[in-house]
């Protein structure tokens, strides 16, 4: 599967971005799919995971309450609406898929795909 996120961009502090990451193929409902991202000179980190159905959600405690993870399997489409960013927020945004069947979703070695990034900049 091909994975292509977008949506990144410049915000105040405070303010919203929705991303969005688009699946190639017709077995994206098949995929758990998460959201990674990596700020400079720092590590990879997990912010938010969706399973196949979106019945079940997880979020880093660094996002809970401010971001939301979905998906729109006729879509094949997996969506990150951020709201009240924080200059910390400021990174390249990764979406991934992770093949069945399904494993931990806050690690990145379970993911099998990835999107290009998309970079997010929050300004103060």
């Amino acid at each position: 599967v091909q994975l292509q996120a977008s949506g990144g961009g410049l915000v105040q502090a405070g303010g919203s971005l929705r991303l969005a990451c688009a699946a190639s193929g017709r077995t994206f409902s098949r995929y758990g799919m998460g959201w990674f991202r990596q700020a400079p000179g720092k590590e990879r980190e997990f912010v938010a995971a969706i399973d196949q159905s979106g019945g079940s959600i997880y979020y880093a405690d660094s996002v809970k309450g401010r971001f939301t993870i979905s998906r729109d399997n006729a879509k094949n489409t997996v969506y990150l609406q951020m709201n009240s960013l924080k200059p910390e927020d400021t990174a390249i945004y990764y979406c991934a898929a992770s093949r069945p069947p399904a494993r931990t979703y806050y690690y990145s070695v379970n993911y099998d795909y990835w999107g290009q990034g998309t970079l997010v900049t929050v300004s103060s």
